[in-house]
């Protein structure tokens, strides 16, 4: 399994390994190296085998670099452990060109991400990057999603995905997240770099706030760069325990995100009996309709006066916070791995009926 330990990626990969035990996995990293706290819970995993590297992501400048050179040390790793599934969370390395089945996980896109933030079409230089996805798309057995509204975007960008892609929503465990004593507090979580999370219209929303506003995430791009926020208290890149504390703890949790895949934070946050003030996007939506308030993205009037209302109405706030919740029930690591052991099963079936046909 490839995977990068910048972001959600990672929290996804490490609880689907933990959550199929029966299961050995090699688990791949390339971009920024893991951080100490997240090679030490890796450990903690015995049918998990970390392998670290420094070649870049796909989505990095001059990702295409450290293409074919990261290509030969996956093919190696695959030769060497016997692996029988491929599980890409990415796009390009789908194209190995390797006698094993490879399932294409679809976490995230440029092109996507672009036309959300930007609101117009990717500029030419990423024409490569484009032709990379699509390679990777179509040689993929099988491509997974964790929303229909990814799936209208790869379609859209991309390739035709037809039978071969499936929505299988990511989960979390329940019991890891759990409402505490509350605080009168707004809390959010994400890559503050991101413009996608876009965090910095809390920030600009924040001085008209009847509570104080938290931020949780990193505030270092990989590519270099800090970002600056001026209004709200930056509680730095916490641990998932930590992160659990605070959200348990807040009243109101916010991700007045422009594109969001997903949405694992808001997933954490439901569970942890936050009431949500979500961007008013897709696949938030398809997730949360009728358990958040939802706004514009690009509106900080409005998230301000979303917030607010939250503050001023707490009949309003408990309805919500029990209704994502509730939910936040459906989203459990146990239905995200079973149904991730079905696909890997029925791929090692499918192939090893292409291998004696």
């Amino acid at each position: 399994m490839t995977a990068d330990a910048v972001g959600g990626v990672w929290s996804y990969a490490v609880g689907l390994c933990r959550s199929m035990p029966q299961s050995r996995f090699v688990l791949a990293t390339m971009g920024p190296r893991p951080r100490q706290a997240q090679r030490d819970a890796i450990r903690e995993l015995e049918n998990v085998i970390l392998v670290e590297s420094d070649y870049r992501l796909e989505w990095m400048a001059d990702g295409v670099v450290d293409f074919t050179e990261s290509r030969d040390w996956l093919m190696d790793l695959i030769e060497r452990h016997e692996v029988d599934v491929v599980h890409v969370n990415g796009y390009a390395h789908a194209r190995l060109g390797v006698d094993r089945p490879v399932v294409v996980v679809a976490h995230s896109d440029v092109l996507s991400w672009w036309e959300a933030v930007h609101k117009c079409p990717v500029p030419l230089d990423w024409a490569a990057y484009r032709r990379r996805v699509i390679g990777g798309l179509a040689a993929a057995a099988r491509v997974v999603v964790p929303t229909a509204a990814v799936l209208e975007d790869l379609e859209r960008h991309y390739v035709p995905l037809a039978s071969r892609a499936t929505v299988i929503p990511n989960g979390i465990e329940p019991t890891a997240f759990a409402a505490l004593d509350k605080r009168p507090v707004v809390l959010a979580a994400g890559r503050l770099w991101d413009a996608a999370k876009n965090l910095a219209v809390l920030d600009a929303a924040a001085p008209g706030l009847l509570w104080p506003v938290e931020i949780a995430g990193d505030i270092e791009h990989p590519d270099g760069g800090v970002a600056s926020f001026a209004n709200v208290e930056l509680l730095g890149l916490l641990t998932t325990a930590e992160l659990a504390r605070r959200l348990g703890s807040a009243e109101i949790f916010t991700a007045p995100a422009r594109y969001e895949p997903f949405g694992l934070a808001v997933l954490e946050a439901a569970a942890a009996g936050c009431a949500l003030v979500l961007g008013d996007i897709r696949s938030l939506r398809e997730n949360w309709s009728d358990a958040a308030l939802f706004i514009d993205p690009e509106n900080s009037a409005a998230l301000r006066a979303a917030i607010n209302a939250l503050i001023a109405n707490p009949k309003m706030r408990t309805r919500l916070a029990a209704t994502a919740q509730d939910r936040a029930r459906r989203f459990t690591l146990d239905r995200m791995a079973q149904a991730y052991a079905a696909l890997y099963h029925e791929m090692m079936r499918n192939s090893t009926r292409l291998e004696t046909a």
